[in-house]
């Protein structure tokens, strides 16, 4: 359609669409790397965790966390949208919580915590999966949402990868 974007940026898993149209991965590596990440969650962290949206800034999802030791800021989407992970349990009891205090939440539909300690898990084996994915240099400039600062391409390796899935998604900041 004759869109030439000046930059991108993209959220979590659209990191990768992101670093796909900037010129940093190739399509196939792209492809690779989603389809290995998505193979690994749900091997290894399905089942086992949740996320949750909350109409609260990241400040007031941190009040509302104190005392839970397995939920924890998974993404700061805007100045009162943030995401929680952790443990379905804990983040049965900060929603409950929320909601007393006047906050929205509502439950994702997921069954794992991205962007959580509980992505830790399977850090070797997504090391070893992505290791292959060779980035480039990009001709399009490129915001990263894991340092919420403009990146070179050339430091999208696997280790970056990884990073994005488990570090919190700076989208706001970025």
């Amino acid at each position: 359609y004759g869109i030439e974007p000046s930059a991108v940026i993209g959220h979590s898993q659209g990191e990768i669409a992101a670093a796909c149209v900037a010129g940093v991965l190739t399509l196939e590596d792209g492809a690779r790397l989603v389809a290995l990440r998505s193979r690994l969650i749900a091997r290894e962290l399905a089942g086992h965790g949740g996320m949750v949206s909350l109409t609260a800034s990241a400040d007031e999802a941190h009040d509302l966390l104190t005392g839970h030791d397995d939920v924890w800021i998974a993404t700061v989407n805007g100045p009162t949208s943030t995401v929680i992970a952790g443990s379905p349990t804990a983040l049965t009891d900060v929603m409950a919580q929320a909601e007393a205090t006047g906050i929205r939440a509502r439950a994702i539909a997921v069954d794992y915590a991205s962007h959580t300690p509980h992505v830790e898990r399977i850090r070797d084996q997504l090391l070893q999966l992505a290791a292959p994915i060779t980035p480039h240099t990009g001709h399009v400039p490129m915001y990263s949402t894991v340092t919420a600062t403009p990146i070179d391409g050339d430091t999208l390796d696997a280790e970056y990868w990884y990073r994005n899935l488990r570090e919190p998604v700076r989208f706001h900041d970025t």
